[in-house]
C-alpha cells in the first residue's frame, strides 16, 4: 500500500522544484477528516537544506533531506520514519508520511503548504474563557471503555493554547493550539507522535466530550474538571521487583555485538542507572538528551549507566542501526544494549529482567547501589514540555544518585 501511494504521489511530479525556505503548514490526512496539522521551518545551513518541526516551544532539527528530480525525501533522524512527497509548486508538497512498524508501514496522506505560519485558525471570541491551569483528566479507550488518569496542563494567552498531559508513563510532549470560542484544538507531531486533541469547553471548570486522535485511525475519549491538586500516582511505584528479588542480571549485545553484563569490570562498586527504553519513543529521546548531560557530569564520580533497547523488531541489524542513529544524535556515551525482544512483546519482562513484575512502561529507570541491590525504579520521566515537573524529574535523579553515592 505504502509504494503504492509514493508511486501515484510521484507519477504526478513536475520538473525543476527546490524546498523553499520559510514557514509551512502541515497536514496529516485521516479517512474521518479529523487531520492532524504540524508546523515546520525550512533554513540553509552550510550550503544544505534543514527544517524544524515545530511543536509549541520545541525545535526538532531534521537534517537529512533529499530531492531528486521533483521528488522530496525528508528523514527523521530516529524513530523510523519519513515523509516522502512531490513538488506540486514551490509553496506546495504532497505526499505521505510513513513511520516503520514492527511488520508493516503505517501510512498517512501528507500535505504542506509554504507561508502558512499558523496551525489551527480561531475565528470566536472566548468570552472570558480561560482553561490555564492544572485539570484532573480521564481517558477511555475504544474498547472496554478502559480509562486511564492522567493530569493536564495548559497555558491559554488570548487565543493561543499550549499544554501537555502527564500520565504514569510520562507525558504527550509538546501540545499546540488554540481555544476557539468553546471548543479547543491541540496537535502535536515530531516524527513518532501523531495527535489531535478536541474538546468542547463546558466552563472554566468543566472541559468535556473532548476526543483524541492518533495516526491514522486511532481514537479514545477524554474529559476533565480543573483541579490545582490533581496529582498522579506516585513514579516509585509504579514498577516493582519480584517478592525476593533484589538484584537484576542480564547479558546483551552492544551497538557492535559484543556482549555486556551488570557483573562486567566496568560496572563494579558503580552507581548503575539501567534505562528501560526504545529508539521509537520519544519521551524516551526526551530522558535520553537529560542523562546524557548527567553522565558527562557524574561519570567520575562512581555513576555508571546502561540503556537497555526495546525495539520495533527483534532483528539485531534493524535494531543496531536505529538505536546507533539515537545514539549518535543526542550525543550518548553511556553503555547502550540491545535486548533482542520488541516493546510490543507481552512477555518482555520474563525475556528479559525476570526480577520484574512488569515493565509498566518506557522509559523506566532503575537505580542500583554500589553493592548491587536495586534501590528504586522510577517509571517514566516528564520531558521539557511539563515545565517545573521537568525541573523536579531532573532533581529526583541528582538526589537520588547523590544519596547512594553516599
Amino acid at each position: 500500500m505504502a509504494v503504492l501511494l509514493i508511486i501515484a504521489f510521484l507519477s504526478k511530479a513536475q520538473h525543476g522544484r527546490m524546498l523553499s525556505n520559510g514557514q509551512w503548514r502541515a497536514v496529516l490526512e485521516r479517512a474521518d477528516s479529523n487531520n492532524i496539522i504540524f508546523n515546520f521551518e525550512v533554513k540553509d545551513s552550510n550550503a544544505k537544506k534543514i527544517l524544524y518541526i515545530r511543536n509549541a516551544a520545541e525545535r526538532l532539527l531534521v537534517d537529512d533531506i533529499a530531492i531528486k528530480s521533483d521528488s522530496i525525501l525528508i528523514r527523521f533522524p530516529f524513530f523510523e520514519s519519513q515523509l516522502r512527497a512531490v513538488f506540486v509548486n514551490e509553496d506546495e508538497l504532497n505526499g505521505v508520511w510513513i513511520k516503520r512498524l514492527a511488520d508493516k508501514d503505517q501510512v498517512m496522506p501528507f500535505k504542506a503548504f509554504r507561508n502558512q505560519p499558523f496551525r489551527f485558525s480561531a475565528k470566536n471570541e472566548n468570552h472570558g474563557i480561560n482553561v490555564s491551569g492544572r485539570w484532573a483528566a480521564i481517558f477511555k479507550g475504544p474498547v472496554n471503555n478502559d480509562s486511564n488518569y492522567t493530569v493536564g496542563e495548559f497555558s491559554q494567552n488570548g487565543n493561543e493554547l499550549t499544554g501537555t498531559f502527564l500520565d504514569p508513563t510520562g507525558d504527550y510532549r509538546f501540545l499546540q493550539g488554540v481555544v476557539d470560542g468553546d471548543s479547543l484544538r491541540l496537535s502535536c507531531f515530531d516524527g513518532s507522535h501523531a495527535y489531535l486533541f478536541t474538546a468542547k469547553i463546558e466552563s472554566n471548570q468543566i472541559i468535556s466530550n473532548g476526543k483524541r486522535f492518533s495516526g491514522p485511525v486511532y481514537k479514545e475519549s477524554w474529559e476533565a474538571k480543573r483541579d490545582p491538586n490533581a496529582k498522579l500516582e506516585d513514579e516509585f511505584s509504579v514498577t516493582k521487583m519480584k517478592p525476593g528479588e533484589s538484584r537484576l542480571a542480564f547479558r546483551f549485545k552492544d551497538l557492535d555485538g559484543k556482549f555486556v553484563s551488570l557483573d562486567d569490570e566496568k560496572f563494579k562498586d558503580k552507581v548503575v542507572i539501567v534505562q528501560l527504553m526504545g529508539s521509537w519513543c520519544p519521551n524516551c529521546m526526551d530522558e535520553t538528551s537529560f542523562l546524557s548531560r548527567f553522565y558527562d557530569q557524574y561519570r567520575k564520580k562512581g555513576v555508571e549507566i546502561i540503556g537497555l533497547a526495546y525495539e520495533r523488531s527483534a532483528d539485531f541489524a534493524r535494531s543496531q542501526k536505529s538505536v546507533r542513529a539515537f545514539q549518535q544524535r543526542l550525543n550518548v556515551h553511556y553503555t547502550l544494549l540491545i535486548t533482542g525482544v520488541t516493546e510490543s512483546d507481552s512477555l518482555r519482562s520474563e525475556k528479559t529482567l525476570p526480577q520484574l513484575q512488569t515493565i509498566e512502561g518506557f522509559p523506566t529507570s532503575i537505580f542500583i547501589g554500589r553493592d548491587k541491590q536495586v534501590k528504586k525504579i522510577l517509571t517514566g520521566f516528564n520531558g521539557p514540555a511539563t515545565g517545573e515537573h521537568y525541573e523536579e524529574e531532573k532533581n529526583t535523579f541528582y538526589e537520588t544518585v547523590e544519596e547512594l553515592l553516599r
